[in-house]
């Protein structure tokens, strides 16, 4: 058995019956669920259907997210979630490198590393080198001037942990800002990079090992088998092209506002709803959710 997934943006709120009759006639699925009136509902399905990926694009220009997957484990034990575009809408470093005044070109190259143009490892020292000099203050206001959280990702995580589940934040960016941002969502552990400061100032690099790509897996690795379940049992959210490996071993691996080519590698892709999506997805419905105040 499968179930498919239908979400709208829960600001725009413009998912509607008739459309999820149609779906669900055609592909011949069982009664529709509503999960969040006008915003998510689900479907059985005895089969994936052949044209998903055809209604999904026709979906995606309706502002609509489809996800279809077996109905069977969909509710996980883990959530193990990027950081930056994903549990928050920005990009630290290019936060930190518009301070230093080098924002467009740390930008540029931040773009085309989560879009897998680049070697992640090569781009974050190139990166950080840019910042060699800026005053270590700058994280601080940076984190209060600067950084939002993505919507739904309280909700998230604290909904998650109320039903037994665990919450690690893995990051390539840096535990000056995983700090902060695991303690005010609720997330159990965080794993990120070092910034190098030296009489206040960034030293324009970061400690070893460097983690990226195969760190994100290794944090997927570790982490369920300490807890003593399967990488079956996780989902995990990310948007860049170092997300990738661990998108790929959990059970369940979603790209979220995803870069297109890394989107085209995942078969969970949400381009309009908020992180909410990962909850609904799972079978919550709105009314299960548990709020935690950010």
């Amino acid at each position: 058995m499968f179930i498919a997934t239908v979400l709208a943006n829960p600001r725009t709120r413009n998912l509607e019956g008739s459309l999820l009759d149609s779906l669900r006639n055609a592909w011949g699925g069982g009664d529709v669920v509503w999960l969040d009136p006008d915003a998510a509902a689900e479907f059985a399905l005895p089969v994936p259907p052949e044209n998903r990926w055809q209604v999904w694009e026709d979906l995606q220009g309706m502002g609509l997210d489809l996800v279809v997957q077996p109905a069977k484990g969909r509710r996980k034990r883990m959530l193990l979630a990027d950081m930056d575009s994903t549990m928050i809408q920005q990009e630290c470093i290019d936060e930190l490198a518009d301070m230093a005044g080098v924002g467009a070109r740390v930008a540029d190259i931040t773009a085309r590393a989560m879009n897998g143009e680049l070697d992640f490892e090569g781009a974050l020292l190139e990166r950080v080198s840019l910042l060699r000099g800026l005053d270590q203050g700058v994280i601080a206001q940076v984190l209060n001037e600067r950084i939002t959280f993505m919507p739904g990702g309280a909700e998230l995580v604290a909904t998650m942990k109320a039903n037994g589940g665990h919450a690690a934040l893995v990051s390539g960016g840096f535990t000056a800002f995983t700090t902060r941002v695991a303690r005010v969502l609720g997330f159990d552990e965080h794993r990120a990079n070092t910034l190098l400061i030296e009489n206040g100032k960034l030293v324009g690099d970061v400690a070893r090992p460097i983690l990226g790509r195969q760190a994100k897996i290794e944090a997927l690795e570790q982490i369920s088998a300490r807890l003593g379940i399967s990488e079956a049992d996780v989902i995990a959210v990310g948007d860049g092209a170092n997300d990738l490996g661990m998108l790929g071993r959990a059970g369940t691996g979603v790209a979220l506002h995803a870069k297109p080519s890394v989107a085209a590698q995942c078969e969970a892709r949400v381009n309009h709803g908020d992180l909410t999506a990962l909850l609904f997805i799972q079978g919550y419905a709105r009314s299960e959710f548990t709020t935690a105040l950010v």
